[in-house]
């Protein structure tokens, strides 16, 4: 069985080598790139199946590399950065890359990004399906039903909408303004409120306890997250 290659985009040689440690531990092939140069042209010769990406490299800002993959590609970037700012964040996952993780990181963390990440891109999408599953959440797309521990949950279409999205993307992060255009359309308002006042509602539909949510967790400043089905999706 081939391993999966990660090329990891990295200039500080202490965290490269912290992150070959634990990519080559977990039986990861790992190819290395310190400038952002050298990044695109791997990813062009390599084609990697996913790339960890550091923003502050020295030849370029990392955004731009997010940029011109994703003109030509859809392969997984997940960013570890020491950008911490809400604003970075939510760039960095509006241009394209499926995951923002904040150095320091843990082991534990940083794996399990990298094998969600992975799963979303080899597996079918979660609408082609008939089910996602997740605990005691069970969304049925062929009846476009939800239920929550065998009980339906009357959900509204834009709340249907919602939920059915992030189940699409479950695992990673999805920004407000991604939300909101492809729920009430590309030329909506980007306000936040209305697309919070719907999870308040999805919240009380959905969760055991809305203040300490289960299934949809709040990434402060950036947007929600769905977590992973169980298992494989049937």
């Amino acid at each position: 069985m081939n391993r999966q290659t990660i090329l990891v985009v990295e200039d500080e040689g202490n965290i490269l080598t912290i992150m070959r440690a634990i990519l080559s531990a977990n039986d990861y092939k790992v190819i290395e790139a310190r400038d952002g140069k050298q990044a695109l042209q791997m990813v062009a010769s390599h084609c990697p199946d996913l790339v960890l990406l550091d923003l502050g490299l020295p030849d370029m800002d990392g955004l731009d590399i997010i940029r011109q993959v994703r003109a030509w590609s859809k392969m997984p970037i997940v960013v570890v950065s020491a950008r911490d700012r809400e604003r970075d964040k939510v760039e960095a996952l509006d241009l394209g890359a499926d995951d923002y993780i904040t150095k320091p990181f843990g082991t534990s963390e940083l794996l399990a990004r990298i094998r969600a990440a992975l799963r979303h891109m080899q597996g079918e999408n979660a609408q082609a399906c008939d089910r996602f599953v997740c605990g005691g959440l069970t969304i049925d797309f062929f009846k476009r039903r939800i239920y929550v521990d065998g009980e339906e949950a009357h959900l509204t279409q834009n709340e249907y909408k919602i939920v059915t999205l992030l189940a699409k993307y479950a695992g990673r992060v999805l920004t407000y303004d991604f939300i909101i255009q492809h729920v009430w359309g590309p030329h909506a308002q980007r306000d936040n409120q209305i697309l919070r006042v719907n999870m308040a509602n999805i919240r009380r539909k959905l969760e055991k306890n809305p203040a300490s949510p289960a299934y949809i967790s709040t990434e402060i400043g950036v947007g929600y997250r769905m977590a992973e089905a169980d298992g494989p999706r049937l």
